[in-house]
């Protein structure tokens, strides 16, 4: 009995980083692909694409927006709604259930989150609509991160990936948190008002047990148009709902939006985000190597890396926590790196930094090449120092 319950929390935690590291490659792939568009005789419609209006009216009620919108505030809503699934689950039964679990994992995401944004504040400073942008380089993309150490294979002990994996979900944390406080517009207190008074509902529901499903969505539904139009951005109601849902309400829930995600939602936002056309640069170098291109690349590159590592070494060697089982320093450098990979997060904060249209400079474009450079770099540079400190599994069998 008890190897059957080590086994199979290993076999869930193998199947996940599986579902992962394939989704990192597609959003790689969407974001590659959009780049190569918006530098073509494509963009056009490219373009088009994202400012197609879509609306939706019943009755006198009517909510039009543009496709990128629909992109970012609804979709992506989604993502956080399963994002604080994920992290509920792991905090009730999961892999962050117990102190010990969680210490590690959480401070070197701090850690990853702080030194990358004094890095974007060092390179900014003097200018406040810069420094709104601090919080891009913070992010780590899981399904990114993970799809580099797929490429490893047992090169890499499972221990670290799931170090890799509960950090992640730590710094997904930190951006919900960092986005709730940082990142608000003008707010309406009637809205604000509407939207307090359905999480009490929610709130009531859970304590009552309520066990119907449709009755939780339709409430998150209203819930995110109200949220919407608080100026509190809209996907923090998806994370509060999932927050709000009892966990035998959602059981399997997240594993059946998990792919929806991975190989429609992030790549779609991967694809509406990441295109970046050259022409938009105004010339001179001083433009191309921006002080915010610069805070996010070498946040991503060099913040992440030395926050996470240094963290990780400090309490370690200080005898708070153990290594991570059957894991080497090298490893844990390599780790630390592949962390530097933004992505997902980086793009939808740099969206909510730099709205289209805030300014006459090329913020959106310096943005995009920032997280793509970083990214890439850390991708990189991490892969090769794992690849050169590991072993396949069984050479070190032998």
């Amino acid at each position: 009995m008890f190897l059957l319950e080590y086994i199979l929390p290993i076999r869930t935690i193998k199947n996940f980083i599986k579902l992962e590291s394939s989704a990192g490659i597609i959003l790689f792939m969407a974001a590659l692909i959009a780049i190569l568009v918006d530098n073509s005789f494509l963009s056009t419609y490219y373009e088009r694409f994202l400012e197609f209006p879509l609306a939706i009216k019943v009755g006198e009620f009517e909510l039009s927006k543009h496709m990128i919108h629909w992109i970012n505030d609804g979709l992506m809503t989604i993502f956080f709604f399963m994002v604080g699934l994920e992290i509920k689950k792991e905090i009730v039964e999961g892999e962050l259930n117990s102190p010990s679990k969680i210490f590690l994992p959480a401070i070197a995401a701090l850690g990853g989150m702080i030194v990358p944004a004094l890095v974007f504040t060092l390179f900014n400073m003097g200018n406040d609509f810069s420094l709104r942008g601090w919080a891009i380089p913070t992010a780590t993309d899981i399904a990114f991160s993970l799809g580099i150490l797929s490429l490893l294979g047992s090169r890499v002990p499972l221990s670290l990936k799931i170090f890799l994996t509960a950090l992640a979900i730590f710094d997904d944390m930190g951006a919900i948190i960092v986005i709730a406080l940082f990142y608000n517009s003008e707010i309406s207190l009637f809205a604000l008002f509407v939207s307090l008074s359905l999480l009490g509902g929610l709130f009531v529901m859970n304590k009552m047990k309520v066990a119907s499903l449709p009755l939780y969505l339709i409430t998150g539904f209203i819930l995110w148009l109200s949220v919407l139009n608080s100026g509190v951005h809209a996907t923090l109601a998806g994370v509060a709902l999932a927050i709000l849902i009892p966990l035998p309400v959602v059981k399997g829930l997240d594993k059946k939006l998990h792919p929806w995600v991975a190989y429609f939602v992030l790549p779609l936002f991967a694809f509406a985000n990441a295109g970046v056309s050259l022409d938009d640069l105004p010339s001179g170098i001083g433009n191309l190597f921006s002080p915010v291109l610069l805070g996010i690349s070498l946040g991503l590159l060099v913040g992440k890396l030395v926050g996470v590592f240094l963290t990780t070494f400090l309490v370690i060697k200080l005898g708070f926590v153990k290594m991570p089982t059957n894991a080497t320093w090298p490893q844990v450098f390599g780790i630390a790196l592949v962390c530097g990979v933004g992505f997902t997060m980086s793009f939808f904060v740099g969206t909510l930094a730099y709205p289209t249209g805030s300014s006459d400079l090329p913020y959106d474009a310096w943005v995009r090449l920032g997280v793509i450079f970083g990214s890439l770099t850390s991708a990189i540079s991490g892969y090769i120092v794992l690849r050169l400190t590991t072993k396949p599994k069984e050479d070190l069998i032998n």
